[in-house]
């Protein structure tokens, strides 16, 4: 396991490092930018706190998903570790996985000008792969049995979201609908604000071990090193949940409007019911081990919220939309990684 102070000192003598550091810092920049939002999106378009008290919230429970999540579980690090296979020629491996890593910047940072949540897990999967397939003329790179599981997760992060969601909702209107609306109303304000800690802690536990599994593959090929295993550091955990936390606070707040408002016109309860449908979704999946979108689970909970009350309170546009972003962000992203990571080894 590598201390601060080696890989402080790595970094200023070894300029590939430094690139491949930057770059994966990069992508937690824009995974804080464009997913991470997405956690505390309800609990700000409710009005339960105010966007920057959200966001510092968010910042918190991160860093503490990532903490607590990896040292009791870190099976997500390891399926996104051994993805794809980066070994041979270092200097190669390397170039393709710096490549891989700007075609996440690249995806994402489009989507965002239009306001469209994005997958920053699936881009990095995707691009990741295509970089591996740029790297070795052909699929043997890619460890199938992790893309079975990536494709099971897309699928349990989207069904169980959405049918949690629905579910969710409509144990909460069965259990108060004799009771105060205003008593009730101040319940879930503050119910809402601890399920939308648990989501961004649960955010914390999945795309956080994904993105600081990148960080230590690039780190253990700049130094030509086993690429087989790894233990994650703290030093890490923290840099990793700072990072996130700048990236949701510079530019999180047009994703907020976007599945907060857009997608269906949520009440304080609704918004408490949606929030505890992701978390527990999030929750199954990072004990299992199944990489799964924070972006998929969170969106999929409120049309499932929505659709408790009538189908028509989804703005099923917006949907179509985010349901649009979602398919292209394998095939796009993997071609994005495959011909940077065809440049990349050309110029360097």
């Amino acid at each position: 396991m590598i201390s601060f102070g080696e890989f402080f000192s790595q970094v200023f003598s070894n300029p590939a490092l430094a690139i491949t550091a930057l770059l994966t810092m990069g992508v937690i920049l824009v995974n804080g930018w464009t997913d991470a939002p997405n956690a505390i999106a309800t609990c700000v378009t409710t009005r339960c706190m105010s966007p920057k008290m959200a966001v510092l919230m968010a910042a918190v429970f991160n860093f503490l998903g990532v903490l607590v999540m990896t040292m009791f579980n870190s099976s997500v690090a390891m399926s996104i570790y051994n993805m794809v296979d980066f070994s041979g020629n270092t200097h190669e491996a390397t170039v393709a996985l710096c490549a891989a890593l700007v075609a996440i910047v690249i995806w994402a940072s489009a989507a965002s000008v239009f306001g469209i949540p994005t997958s920053e897990s699936h881009a990095l999967i995707a691009g990741l792969s295509g970089a591996a397939i740029a790297l070795h003329g052909n699929i043997n790179g890619i460890n199938m049995q992790e893309w079975i599981n990536v494709l099971w997760g897309l699928v349990l992060s989207s069904a169980l979201g959405f049918g949690l969601g629905w579910l969710s909702a409509k144990i909460t209107e069965l259990t108060c609908r004799n009771m105060d609306r205003q008593k009730t109303t101040k319940f879930f304000r503050v119910g809402e604000i601890c399920a939308s800690a648990g989501t961004a802690f649960m955010h914390g536990a999945q795309d956080g071990q994904k993105f600081m599994s990148v960080f230590l593959l690039g780190i253990a090929l700049v130094n030509g090193q086993s690429t087989s295993e790894f233990q994650i550091p703290i030093w890490l955990m923290i840099m990793c949940s700072a990072i996130m936390c700048i990236g949701t606070s510079i530019g999180g707040y047009k994703i907020i409007k976007e599945v907060g408002q857009n997608m269906t016109k949520l009440e304080v309860y609704q918004g408490f019911a949606s929030d505890v449908a992701a978390a527990i979704c999030l929750f199954l999946a990072s004990t299992t081990g199944i990489p799964v979108s924070t972006t998929h689970t969170k969106t999929t909970s409120i049309m499932g919220v929505g659709a408790a009350k009538r189908l028509s309170a989804v703005n099923w546009g917006v949907v179509k939309e985010m349901t649009w972003a979602w398919v292209l962000t394998f095939p796009g992203c993997g071609l994005v990684g495959y011909f940077m990571a065809k440049l990349f080894m050309l110029w360097f």
